[in-house]
């Protein structure tokens, strides 16, 4: 019979418990990588779903989501006019905070150039898309909105029409997409206390000037509302999304943008490594450093269980040594049984990830790669590991047996 094997059934309870522990410290080092995939895969995820060819956003800013932009929405006419432009639709982003149902509710929003941007590239699991250009909205399930919810914001009251799934903003917040109209009216909310003060100053400084003295007409227009005052540009958007047609070039577009002194132009490409070697760097990073250390101290405490179960067995290497087994053999059997720890450890690991992973409020993504990287993690883990074990039983001597 195997004698690694043999002891195993020998000690069953305490191989067990200690495949346990191993199993739960692989499975945090799974559950790192996952989650370092999880983080990488949140910040480029609506870059690659939106599709947009060129990111046109505010002169000198790195895009919407790295930093504030805001560009005037009339940018759309002049970026259709640009030879080789196919489309170009504004698109609005920003976090809001409210409460709902007597719970918080947090959520990134995205405004849509309706109609020409109905939210038909969102993945949706349930309901339909955008289809009128006010008071709809479509809700990433993790918001934990139902089809049919009516959600107060702003002065209106938005009707969940569709459910989204997997779609995450960068600081792990679910995703509403709403018009741009509808975008632009949650974001400039302003209480009626607030317009009347505003409507007032603006009073007072058209009164304080020459023409406000002699025109006193002047006076009641400036208590209009801002969209009737000319004067008052429209609200801002944070970037413009352009489509190039097909077979036109995608380098003289982008240089004829860069020509222009108002607008900065990313391609999808440059915005996503803005956003990894930006916005997610240092928390990138930290994980991956986290997950190295980890990987380390599991083979520190692998060696150690290995060290400590070979100590309760010197008597029994001692006593094979005097029967005249090779060290072969009991190298075979420390080593065979730092390999069972690491399999079953790792088995332990996948099964328990399985079950907990989804209840991470943060996305966990475990791919086939990773997996299979970590097995050879936990083969070069569970070699190295017993090492130690090995080294203490290739000590034993023969006549301890009698001592």
């Amino acid at each position: 019979m195997n004698l690694a094997l043999r002891d195993i059934r020998h000690n069953l309870s305490r191989f067990s418990l200690t495949a346990v522990g191993i199993g739960m410290l692989l499975m945090i080092v799974m559950g790192m990588g996952g989650i370092y995939r999880g983080l990488i895969e949140e910040a480029t995820l609506l870059v690659d779903r939106v599709g947009a060819d060129l990111w046109v956003v505010q002169y000198g800013t790195r895009g919407p989501f790295a930093e504030i932009s805001r560009i005037p929405r009339k940018l759309e006419d002049r970026l259709q006019a640009v030879p080789g432009v196919s489309s170009a639709r504004a698109f609005v982003t920003y976090s809001v905070q409210r409460e709902h149902m007597g719970k918080p509710l947090r959520m990134q929003v995205h405004g849509l150039s309706w109609p020409e941007d109905k939210g038909e590239w969102l993945p949706l699991v349930s309901g339909r898309h955008l289809g009128a250009s006010h008071f709809e909205m479509i809700a990433d399930r993790t918001l934990g909105l139902q089809l049919g919810d009516r959600v107060p914001l702003g002065k209106n009251v938005y009707t969940v029409v569709g459910i989204t799934s997997d779609m995450f903003s960068i600081a792990g917040d679910g995703l509403a997409f709403f018009t741009l109209l509808d975008s632009l009216d949650i974001q400039y909310d302003y209480s009626g206390e607030a317009i009347r003060l505003e409507r007032n100053a603006r009073r007072a400084r058209v009164a304080r000037i020459d023409w406000g003295k002699t025109e006193p007409k002047l006076l009641e227009r400036a208590e209009l509302p801002s969209a009737s005052l000319p004067a008052i540009a429209p609200p801002a958007v944070s970037a413009v999304l352009v489509q190039i047609k097909a077979g036109a070039d995608p380098a003289s577009v982008m240089a004829a943008l860069s020509g222009w002194a108002d607008v900065t132009v990313f391609t999808r490409e440059q915005q996503n490594e803005l956003l990894l070697k930006g916005v997610v760097d240092r928390s990138r990073r930290q994980l991956g450093l986290f997950r190295g250390i980890l990987i380390v101290v599991s083979a520190i405490i692998m060696a150690l269980i290995l060290y400590t179960l070979t100590l309760e067995k010197l008597h029994d290497i001692a006593m094979l040594k005097l029967i005249g087994a090779r060290n072969s053999v009991i190298l075979s059997l420390i080593l065979q049984q730092a390999i069972l720890l690491g399999i079953f450890g790792y088995i332990i690991a996948f099964c328990a990830g399985k079950w907990v992973f989804p209840l991470f409020p943060r996305r966990v993504i475990i791919t086939q790669d990773d997996l299979v990287f970590l097995a050879l993690i936990v083969a070069a883990m569970s070699v190295v590991a017993s090492v130690l074990g090995i080294w203490k039983a290739m000590r034993a001597e023969p006549n301890e047996v009698v001592s």
